[in-house]
């Protein structure tokens, strides 16, 4: 049976109070892995909207032969958005349940919650002379409440916000040590809810990014032409964590501590919450009693100028949109070295919660017909504008990545039919009735690479100094990870240490007298040269695809078999291809590397030994080869024999050759605008948080409420569809449909059980729901 993976890279941009309907949305999206998981074992299985998904997992099984595992391994996010990145990578990797944060939104995000004990009225006459104030704020016509609140719960807002101005002045009024006790005290429910194993394959990697922004900065070098070097302040603070998913549930994805500080840091919103500075984790550490012996390594690896500089103390940190701080970057950057060990789906899904957009650039009249008042400017520049443009920015990233790789697809394509008769002459059209043998591949191999250099002429000398190039700023980057203790702004200053090295070891030039590499340089590319074994072994398992290539004579069992034997392969790779089993004794080496880069090129070599790798990898491929028909045999032997000539052509077009999963990456949107099974209207016909500059939800427990079941309705429509994209033929309307409308009354169903939301709401989307997908 045909397998794939639905891998998904959540992004969640900060929305203030917006961030509850996210939270149901990010829910979905775990009782979707939840179900996914259940789906390849023997396990029975969740209840709920997670019933439904597995058995929309296994009617795909079933009816279209396709064996789907739908993995979460990169998540993003920025401000309230990181939130609840936090969280879902939590229980990804732990098990843990992720019901315990519902609680968090709906009880505990509410304006008298959040407000700091000393920073509310002590009583009733408290700062009276403000009153007025208050009054003018709130009741004057044309005032905040009345332009952005709905008419049943203004005076609930007026009261609250009355609250804040008698309150205390010139300080945020919400408390940074309660928010973090509030956080603390959700992982531990987490943690003491009934466990169930982790969500991904034991050894998949999970990237969790989400960004801060530190106040006062430091200052960093910025290398000029005149002059040469300039400082300049940095501000920006990405927080990143990676783990290996372990085998058994139970272990965090950190220590519970940073994972709050990540938390309450991209969250600390400008005004409302005090920056968060480290004494205040220290104080969490105190009164929960946690310990954090890995503060020092943390530390360290998020800040290491301050910690260098002995400034850790003093790091104020506010909330990760102020700079909009991208979190798509950090879900983009985390693509690299990743495994791949069947066909993968790649979706960056990011959730837009109010895509409408119906301020001055959705509405040109209102534009030239109003002026910014004192709320939207503020609340505008901070929690709405910021987020705008980097989206934008992204996607247009990745629909040139995406543009980039159809567009090298095609090129391939049309030069097939020279490339395979090159292959063809070069060993004559009775090599493919031969039993390939890995010792007449590793010949076959050897033989064409030369051929293709030799052919290429002069222009060998360019794609071998870009393959150079591709490998120095490969190793740079993962000498850099590994050497901590370097005061180093970016990995550049160990590119140029390495580009010195191989001059001195004769590597300025590549190519030998009568054509292709010479002899130094072909060492030195079966020494370092990975990313060559990885896009070989990517183009093979293309060409298994029946969307780059279809061959009706050609059985699916034949073409899955071929694809598990290349992703098993392309495994031994991955495993050499980060800086994971390198040890101890490597990033030693990796600190001297400005001084010795000669030492960490050799014991890089040492260690990965990718000889010994090609060895393996081709007694592996022909035992394949041996058990693959006639036809598909000769199709994987003239790709593999005549990648070298596709990739002298193809590598100088490429403008990102670290990628390893396939492309293009597809990207999907989760809004109120793209989910209307239910009801038409998009964001003003179903959220309220979007009420008073995207502050509603705060301000009321019914608007939370109403935001966190449409997020779970819109992302279990949203999973559906995103689900059903991965088959090459569309499941028929009225079975998608019946999915959505089994999996909404199983979240009724679910909510109702568990008396966390209005009686009256739900039964009036259960009507709804009838109405439309009776």
């Amino acid at each position: 049976m045909r397998q794939k993976e639905l891998r998904i890279a959540l992004v969640c941009y900060g929305g203030v109070s917006l961030a509850v309907y996210m939270h149901g949305v990010t829910k979905e999206l775990w009782h979707l892995a939840r179900a996914s998981r259940d789906a390849e074992s023997v396990r029975p299985g969740a209840g709920g909207s997670a019933r439904v998904y597995r058995r929309l997992i296994e009617h795909i099984r079933d009816d279209a032969e396709l064996k789907l595992r739908v993995l979460p391994d990169i998540l993003s996010g920025a401000s309230a958005g990181g939130i609840n990145a936090i969280f879902l990578a939590q229980a990804v990797h732990s098990g843990q349940s992720l019901d315990p944060l519902t609680d968090l939104w709906l009880e505990n995000a509410d304006i008298d919650k959040l407000t700091d004990e000393d920073a509310r009225p002590l009583w009733r006459f408290a700062k009276f002379w403000a009153q007025p104030i208050a009054s003018w704020v709130l009741d004057r016509p044309g005032n905040a409440v009345s332009e952005s609140v709905a008419p049943e719960t203004r005076e609930e807002v007026r009261t609250k916000v009355s609250r804040l101005i008698r309150g205390r002045w010139f300080e945020p009024p919400f408390s940074g040590a309660g928010f973090s006790d509030l956080l603390e005290n959700a992982f531990a429910a987490m943690e003491a809810a009934p466990l169930e194993p982790p969500l991904l394959p034991a050894g998949h990697p999970l990237d969790l990014f989400v960004t801060a922004t530190d106040f006062h900065g430091h200052l960093s070098l910025l290398r000029l032409h005149s002059p040469a070097v300039v400082q300049e302040s940095e501000h920006r603070m990405p927080i990143a964590f990676r783990a290996r998913t372990p085998a058994q549930e139970g272990k965090g994805l950190a220590n519970t501590i940073e994972l709050v500080l990540a938390a309450r840091a991209t969250a600390s919103f400008p005004g409302a919450f005090p920056p968060l500075r480290l004494e205040e984790i220290d104080g969490l550490v105190a009164r929960s009693g946690r310990s954090w012996p890995e503060r020092d390594t943390f530390l360290e690896r998020i800040m290491p100028v301050h910690v260098r500089q002995n400034t850790v103390q003093g790091v104020s940190l506010i909330d990760g949109s102020v700079l909009v701080n991208k979190p798509f970057e950090g879900a983009i950057a985390a693509l690299q070295g990743r495994p791949a060990q069947r066909e993968v789906d790649r979706r960056f899904v990011y959730v837009d919660p109010r895509p409408d957009r119906t301020g001055s650039a959705a509405n040109p009249e209102r534009q030239r017909d109003s002026t910014v008042g004192f709320f939207a400017a503020i609340f505008g520049s901070l929690s709405t504008i910021p987020r705008e443009q980097p989206i934008r920015d992204n996607l247009e990233s990745l629909e040139t990545q995406s543009r980039e790789a159809m567009r090298l697809r095609l090129i391939i394509t049309r030069l097939r039919p020279e490339v395979e008769g090159a292959v063809e002459t070069l060993f004559g059209r009775t090599l493919f009735f031969d039993r390939p043998t890995p010792k007449r591949l590793q010949t076959w191999r050897q033989r064409a690479q030369q051929a293709a250099a030799v052919s290429a002429g002069y222009t060998f000398q360019a794609y071998a100094q870009a393959k150079t190039s591709a490998i120095v700023a490969r190793l740079a980057k993962l000498v850099l990870t590994a050497a901590s203790h370097l005061d180093l702004a970016g990995p550049e200053p160990i590119e140029i240490a390495l580009r010195e090295e191989l001059s001195r070891r004769g590597l300025d030039s590549l190519s030998a007298p009568g054509g292709g590499a010479h002899a130094d340089a072909i060492a030195f590319f079966r020494a370092h040269d990975i990313g060559f074994r990885i896009r070989r072994l990517r183009l093979l398992a293309r060409r298994l695809a029946r969307d780059w290539e279809a061959d009706p004579e050609i059985a699916d069992d034949a073409l899955e078999q071929a694809r598990e034997a290349i992703y098993a392969i392309m495994a031994l790779y991955f495993e050499r291809e980060d800086g994971d089993g390198l040890g101890d004794d490597f990033a030693a080496a990796s600190e001297a590397v400005l001084s010795d880069p000669g030492s960490v090129l050799d014991l890089l070599e040492e260690k990965r030994l990718l000889p010994e790798v090609d060895d393996r990898a081709e007694a592996m491929l022909a035992e394949a080869l041996q058990a693959m028909p006639g036809n598909l045999k000769r199709r994987m032997l003239l790709t593999y024999l005549g990648f070298p000539y596709y990739d002298i052509a193809t590598l100088p077009l490429m403008h990102n050759q670290d990628l390893t999963e396939f492309d293009p990456v597809k990207v999907d949107r989760i809004s109120p605008e793209d989910a209307t099974a239910i009801r038409e209207g998009g964001t003003h016909a179903t959220l309220r948080g979007t009420e008073f500059y995207n502050f509603g939800a705060f301000f009321s427990r019914a608007y939370r409420e109403n935001d966190y079941l449409w997020g779970r309705l819109h992302g279990a429509e949203r999973m559906i569809d995103i689900v059903c994209s991965t088959l090459d033929e569309e499941l028929p309307r009225a079975t998608r449909d019946g999915f959505k409308r089994d999996a909404f009354l199983a979240i009724l169903d679910e909510e109702r059980e568990a008396g966390r939301c209005s009686t009256i709401l739900l039964e009036q989307l259960r009507s709804e729901v009838a109405a439309r997908l009776a």
